[in-house]
């Protein structure tokens, strides 16, 4: 397959991107309402996954959007059942942060057979946590410790040795609902390796989306904040089109 959304994480500039967790949707007009919302305001990827979802909730989920939303779909599994090729494409993570072989390998060769078969694009990205003030469901179901958020030697050599590992993409994470989100120093200390980087975990406002961009992510993932409030998109629509126009003065 044709390496489409290598490339696009590649050239996006300033991207946005919606977390979906299986566990916490409806299928219905709640999640509806809200990809209606998302490409209103020109979000350019959905997300899907999270660490405990069971297969039949992951794969409704997954035919509810798809059968809802043009937007890009891209799977962010929590564990190997978390595949379906009625998505565009998937992070195939491997948590370089931690010391957990499931996570790092194992989980992807339980998934390797069903996989390979399937129309996919399959991503290498390397998955990075960070320490977000919180104790984060991924940190608990991986058994791994994240990375201290100032630890950027640590970061940055846990960088490095994604890409010498042939990763196509890093994935900083502070959790979901963490407290503290990943610094603009963690993004910076990383963003000269050329490799796309998208951060999730604990942004809840605009600056934030802003600061974390201005430092080198290519994409900011946006899931929490969401939940607890779906017109926070009508405020990405118009940082969507400031940007916008940014760009019509070049």
């Amino acid at each position: 397959m044709t390496p489409y959304y290598i490339e696009s994480f590649r050239n996006i500039k300033k991207g946005i991107a919606i977390l979906i967790d299986p566990e916490k949707c409806d299928n219905g007009e709640k999640l509806f309402a809200l990809l209606d919302k998302a490409s209103f305001a020109h979000v350019d990827y959905v997300f899907v996954g999270g660490s405990t979802v069971s297969r039949n909730e992951f794969q409704q989920t997954i035919s509810a959007i798809r059968s809802h939303s043009s937007l890009p779909l891209i799977i962010f599994p929590g564990s190997f059942h978390q595949i379906s090729d009625q998505a565009d494409a998937l992070l195939f993570l491997s948590l370089i942060s931690g010391r957990n072989p499931d996570y790092l390998i194992g989980h992807h060769i339980s998934a390797a057979h069903e996989l390979w078969k399937m129309n996919i694009e399959v991503l290498p990205t390397g998955y990075i946590l960070i320490d977000g003030g919180t104790k984060s469901s991924v940190a608990y179901v991986s058994q791994t410790t994240p990375i201290p958020g100032d630890s950027l030697s640590i970061i940055r050599n846990t960088a490095i040795a994604g890409k010498l590992l042939g990763m196509q993409l890093l994935y900083l994470d502070a959790g979901s609902g963490a407290k503290d989100r990943v610094s603009e120093k963690c993004i910076e200390s990383i963003s000269d390796l050329g490799l796309p980087i998208i951060v999730g975990g604990g942004v809840r406002q605009i600056k934030e989306i802003d600061a974390l961009h201005k430092s080198g992510a290519s994409v900011v993932v946006i899931g929490n904040k969401l939940e607890e409030d779906v017109d926070f998109l009508l405020d990405i629509r118009s940082y969507k089109g400031e940007l916008d126009i940014e760009k019509s003065r070049f």
